[in-house]
């Protein structure tokens, strides 16, 4: 395993809700990876995203807008985690509106950061137009120093500003999580449990949880290091089977989903136990099959549990192709979390292992021993020989006489025969049968 590469700092990007602060993210690393509305609040948790420029690499942190004098509990713990980004940062990006001018809300802001003792870059944001960089003088009276004026939409200053910061930060940064380090996305339908459980995987309360269906808009990366592995772990917004049921910021933030589950190398799927299996569980195992990653169905919950796992085993297996095996875990009481990074190691080593040709090659002989190949017009299909393509995901090239011969229900039994052969329940399986030349 190579070893991780060492980033420069932690850069948090802090402000009022809709100044800018996910458009300036994006900008910055050359994404779009931020959800991006026009409504005020989309980001609530921390997201961490690596950020390079002129060769050098440091870790950006975009965090929910910080309203101190709004009093509910989301918005609260939306403060909170800004609060904690700013604790473990090396700069502060502290993000206003040059339209709106110094507000109370930016007041407040201002004392806090004041206080935390902090270096901070003043950005006066959303100076879209050449000439009006004379708008940003008024924040200096906030005491944080010069402001610099940018344009988050246009890319106006962006450059000076990414100068400014890779000259600031100390180096010696948190390492960035290399190629090998196990990608796992959390994924399942609004108020399963996905973000208890990372909070629990975690340790620490490290993404925001509420009762509320669908706090979590983003997909959320998160290093995590247990023993000699490395993981990404991947907390993403609820998946809604119809179309029709999201809109607007609902529909970029599952987008961001499904594309966490195409990064992914393992997923979970979270049912939740108290309620058992519904339809809408089975076509976001569908989504992780299509995605190609391996698939670990986690039981949340399981201290209010309804349902068993063989209730739950007996329901998934006729309908899930993959066979994904399955953990009970609770991440109220803790009980089963250490076994679900067990499971994703388990099925990472098989995602990414090679089956020898030899017992590949035994393998195929005895299939042909078993049942007999599919066959027309007096013609019969011949396994001749294969080979593994490919891992993560792991793909094979069975040589055939007339791959014509194949039908789907014999190319089904094959899939099934190697995952229970070679133990890859719940690993994708792509088979090629190719006509021997």
């Amino acid at each position: 395993m190579s070893s991780d590469q060492e980033l420069l700092g932690t850069v948090a990007v802090v402000g009022f809700p809709n100044v800018g602060k996910s458009t300036l993210v994006n900008r910055l690393t050359g994404s779009r990876q931020a959800v991006v509305h026009e409504t005020p609040g989309v980001t609530r948790d921390r997201k961490e995203v690596v950020c390079e420029w002129a060769g050098r690499r440091f870790l950006l942190v975009d965090t929910g807008g910080v309203d101190v004098a709004d009093r509910s509990p989301l918005t609260q713990q939306v403060a909170e985690q800004a609060r904690r980004a700013i604790a473990e940062a090396d700069l502060v990006l502290f993000v206003l509106d040059t339209r709106a001018g110094i507000t109370p809300g930016d007041e407040e802001l201002a004392a806090i950061l004041r206080h935390s003792r902090k270096p901070i870059f003043l950005i006066a944001n959303k100076i879209d137009e050449p000439g009006r960089e004379a708008e940003a003088f008024e924040f200096h009276r906030l005491g944080l120093g010069d402001p610099i004026p940018v344009s988050s939409v246009h890319g106006h200053g962006t450059g000076d500003l990414l100068d400014a910061i890779v000259a600031r930060l100390p180096g010696g940064g948190p390492a960035e999580a290399s190629e090998e380090a196990i990608r796992v996305a959390i994924l399942g339908r609004p108020n399963v449990g996905k973000s208890s459980l990372l909070n629990a995987l975690l340790g620490e309360e490290r993404v925001i949880v509420s009762e509320q269906p669908g706090t979590t808009r983003d997909s959320i990366d998160t290093v995590l290091a247990r023993g000699s592995r490395t993981f990404v772990l991947v907390d993403t917004a609820g998946i809604r089977r119809k179309r029709r049921q999201r809109q607007g910021i609902e529909y970029y933030s599952e987008l961001r989903a499904l594309q966490a589950a195409e990064r992914a190398d393992v997923a979970l799927v979270l049912v939740d136990s108290s309620e058992g299996v519904v339809e809408q569980d089975l076509s976001i195992a569908d989504v992780a099959r299509k995605s190609m990653s391996s698939t670990l169905v986690v039981l949340s919950k399981w201290d209010v549990a309804e349902v068993g796992i063989e209730d739950v085993r007996e329901r998934l297996a006729p309908r899930l192709r993959q066979r994904p095996p399955i953990v009970a875990a609770s991440a109220k009481t803790k009980r089963g979390v250490g076994k679900v990074l067990d499971r994703v190691e388990e099925l990472y080593d098989k995602y990414t292992a090679r089956v020898p040709t030899g017992e590949l090659n035994r393998f195929l002989n005895e299939l042909r021993q078993v049942r007999q190949p599919p066959s027309r017009n007096g013609k019969r299909l011949n396994l001749l020989y294969g080979t593994q393509t490919t891992v993560r995901p792991p793909r094979f090239r069975f040589f055939v006489n007339d791959p014509g011969l194949i039908t789907r229900d014999y190319g089904y039994w094959v899939e099934n025969q190697l995952r229970e052969r070679f133990e890859l329940e719940g690993v994708p399986v792509a088979i090629d049968f190719v006509r021997k030349t």
